[in-house]
């Protein structure tokens, strides 16, 4: 079976709340910056010249060799001294409310459906496990590249079968985020995702 134009009538009727005004452009961003900085490592680290393993006796003596004096061979203006004001471990993620997180995944759903860039399709589910027939039954639904596959669930079959498949991701509805609805061209959708969907936008 072929998938077909999920329309906005046809999104109303399965219970999918569309957002019709403007608001949650903001909360789309918010959500994708959190997203991305949660993400990183923060594990950039530096030494100060407390932490440099050197030795900590004067250089030199303090007056009569025509040098400006020094106290420690740590000193941040010394190659192999510490570093001022450099890079320490940190955590980069941040908090974004619950109901803003489900603006935004409302907000991105509503945009993607309006693009008619939503597909439904009754299962989707490989018959063996080769990667070839993943392919195969992909192009029968669309012709992008990158596309987003949301079902209630995946059997191992059709997971394994997607692996090699990098520009395809496979996410379920319950845990589909906003960040992958906004990166794929086509977004391909069961049926019984749709139920779930529809829970997560009210």
């Amino acid at each position: 079976m072929s998938a077909k134009v999920l329309t906005k009538a046809a999104a109303k009727e399965a219970k999918i709340d569309i957002l019709e005004d403007g608001r949650g452009t903001q909360a789309v961003h918010d959500v994708v910056v959190a997203m991305r900085a949660a993400r990183r490592s923060g594990s950039a680290n530096t030494k100060t010249k407390a932490e440099v393993n050197l030795s900590g006796a004067k250089p030199w003596r303090q007056k009569g060799t025509g040098r400006a004096r020094a106290g420690y061979k740590s000193s941040p203006i010394w190659r192999g001294g510490g570093v001022v004001f450099g890079p320490k471990p940190r955590d980069y993620s941040k908090k974004v409310p619950k109901s803003v997180r489900r603006l935004a995944f409302q907000k991105a759903l509503s945009e993607r459906i309006r693009a008619g860039d939503v597909l439904t399709v009754d299962k989707f589910v490989v018959p063996e496990l080769k990667t070839k027939l993943f392919v195969d039954l992909l192009r029968k639904q669309t012709d992008a590249e990158k596309v987003l596959i949301v079902s209630d669930s995946f059997d191992e079959k059709t997971y394994k079968s997607a692996r090699n498949v990098k520009p395809v991701k496979l996410a379920t509805a319950s845990d589909v985020n906003t960040e992958q609805l906004l990166g794929s061209e086509k977004i391909l959708v069961t049926h019984k995702a749709l139920e779930k969907l529809a829970e997560r936008t009210k």
